[in-house]
């Protein structure tokens, strides 16, 4: 069969339909089921697509999109709180292991250039299958989940200079390296640097006032894969750019909006990255070299294990079970040693047996992780959840409990109360005019996006938000926003701005807590009026607190009548009556000092 495009989305297809839900039903994870289907489909075996290499080039553009969400993700604050697990255990796991994996590589034939890529490639571990087997044991947020996450953070930095130096290192094996070609590199990087953080704000912000999602979208991919392609065209790696693409927006009121809109297309697309590089693996090598290879899986496996083991104990104080689990987790090779061991072969670094030999271990090892992390689960006695560590106050630092969707002035003195009370927030709102004012006033939890999108909510950190407020203008954009976050995130409490009585029925019966826009303020002044002309404000107040509960218990009354229009004016005109006679028992009171209307 051709590799066509049909041909292609239909593989892609029965992957994702097919293989990943069998995969994680046994736990091993998309990835692996990304990779068993390229293998079985691949050139090697079924032969269903013959040429993967087209696959490949189109995909790697998915391994370009991780590299600027990553750079999203990896803001100047964040890092200084983790700067300490990061760059010291990380550093340490990325040296140790990369100098003697590298070691190991020279003893077996392999010139030091290729040595030191081949280690290094190994050295790292796989963010989307670590983090994954995390999230799905809930060990996120024991002491090993964190650590393991600022480990494999390190090495998300640690891949951006060694994919630079790929092209560099078999440029000086073949002909010598030349200053003017280091030069030119540093004055492009430089040139992003410098012209994105001065010129990427103002795009996005003219493209956001024309209210397209479409053009913000093409705008987001024309970032990306333009600053990948500046890189490129300088002869360093295509993510390199992507990634200080993101680092530019990391701090930008667009980087939520930017994450949900370049998602979708880095799932798909590294999907069948990994499609094309099982494709890649030769299984009629693996079989012709059957001790060798898994000799490679299992030296990998162990050397890692056994540096993670003891760098877990002593630098980050673990104890036995949890430097054990953290070693399970990232002992296995990562995605990005794909890439590397790509740019090696490219850079002639590698030959293309020694490619396919690296690139079936890294396979193995991913297919053993699960299984070797299931194992010593058993084996190892289970313990209470671990005292928290250095840099528990992440999550309130980074990670605030309470959304506002939608900064108008509603939601301003929602955040104003909150801030007063030292309580962090983050607000997301689809005005850019709005966003850009409340920036240059100084609220920098402000961020540009459609907070009724699932994936900006998620890109948000709405699995961490324990309240959310809604105060979003439109009534149907608040109802399908509340809809959203009682479906996906149900442990969350809701308050949402109601335009009317009718909206707050509505909001009330998709379990949010319904505040009135007006209610409050008009039920205040209609107070200082009854103190205006006369009476005691003692009286006065009393007179306001009984008619809000009247009113509010009316409210609940009428939710139950919405349906039922006839029923629903009855009751009103029942209402008026009651209101009438509600404080004609008042001593000392007529009905001349009480509101004769409902508010």
């Amino acid at each position: 069969m051709d590799s066509g495009g049909l041909e292609l989305a239909l593989v892609f297809l029965l992957a994702a339909v097919l293989a990943v839900p069998l995969f994680k039903r046994f736990g091993l994870g998309a990835i692996l089921a990304y990779l068993a289907t390229g293998v079985l489909l691949g050139p090697h075996e079924l032969a269903l697509v013959r040429d993967p290499d087209k696959v490949l080039a189109a995909s790697e553009i998915g391994v370009v999109m991780l590299l600027f969400v990553i750079g999203l993700e990896l803001s100047l604050p964040r890092l200084k709180v983790m700067r300490k697990p990061i760059f010291l255990l990380g550093g340490l796991q990325v040296l140790l292991c990369g100098l003697a994996l590298g070691g190991l590589a020279m003893l077996v034939g392999l010139g030091w250039k290729a040595a030191l890529v081949v280690g290094l490639g190994l050295a790292l571990s796989s963010t989307a299958v670590g983090l994954q087997l995390l999230a799905e044991r809930k060990e996120l947020a024991t002491e090993h989940g964190r650590l393991a996450f600022a480990i494999l953070l390190f090495q998300d930095l640690a891949a951006i200079p060694l994919l630079a130096a790929i092209p560099l290192l078999g440029k000086a094996k073949s002909v010598g390296l030349e200053w003017s070609e280091v030069v030119r590199a540093v004055a492009l990087i430089a040139a992003l640097v410098i012209g994105g953080r001065y010129l990427l704000r103002h795009l996005f912000r003219v493209i956001a006032r024309t209210d397209l999602p479409e053009v913000f979208t093409g705008a987001a991919l024309l970032v990306v894969l333009g600053s990948a392609w500046l890189m490129q065209a300088a002869g360093l790696s295509a993510g390199l750019g992507a990634f200080l693409a993101g680092v530019l927006l990391a701090e930008s009121e667009y980087r939520h909006e930017l994450e949900a809109q370049i998602r979708p297309f880095e799932g798909l697309l590294l999907g069948l990255f990994f499609m094309a590089v099982g494709m890649g693996i030769d299984v009629q090598r693996i079989l012709a070299e059957p001790l060798l290879i898994a000799a490679g899986v299992a030296t990998l496996l162990a050397v890692k294990s056994l540096l993670l083991f003891a760098l877990g104990l002593r630098p980050g104080h673990l104890d036995g079970r949890g430097a054990c689990l953290l070693a399970a987790v990232l002992a296995l090779g990562g995605e990005f040693a794909f890439v590397v061991f790509g740019e090696a072969t490219r850079a002639r670094l590698l030959d293309a047996a020694t490619h396919d030999r690296l690139t079936a271990i890294v396979g193995l090892s991913m297919a053993a992780t699960p299984l070797l992390l299931m194992l010593a689960s058993k084996l190892l006695p289970d313990k209470l959840a671990s005292q928290a560590g250095e840099y528990d106050a992440i999550p309130q630092d980074r990670h605030p409990q309470v959304l506002i969707a939608g900064f108008g002035r509603f939601g301003q003195i929602v955040a104003r109360l909150l801030r007063a009370q030292g309580i962090a927030f983050i607000a997301i709102d689809p005005d850019i005019e709005q966003v850009n004012l409340s920036r240059q006033i100084g609220t920098d939890q402000i961020y540009y996006g459609d907070p009724t999108r699932l994936a900006l909510l998620r890109s948000a950190g709405a699995a961490r938000i324990r309240i959310f407020v809604v105060a979003i203008n439109g009534v149907e954009a608040s109802l399908r926003m509340v809809r959203l976050v009682r479906k996906h995130y149900p442990e969350a409490r809701v308050f949402a701005r109601a335009r009317d009585r009718r909206h707050a029925w509505q909001l009330i019966d998709l379990g949010a807590e319904a505040l009135r826009e007006t209610f409050c303020s008009s039920l205040e002044i209609g107070r200082e009026v009854l103190v205006a002309l006369g009476m005691e404000r003692e009286q006065a107040e009393d007179r306001a607190r009984r008619f809000r509960e009247w009113d509010e218990s009316l409210l609940e009354q009428q939710r139950l009548l919405q349906d039922d229009e006839d029923a629903l004016l009855q009751a009103t005109r029942d209402a008026r009556r009651e209101l009438d006679v509600l404080f004609e028992a008042d001593a000392g009171g007529g009905r001349g000092d009480a509101p004769s209307g409902a508010a």
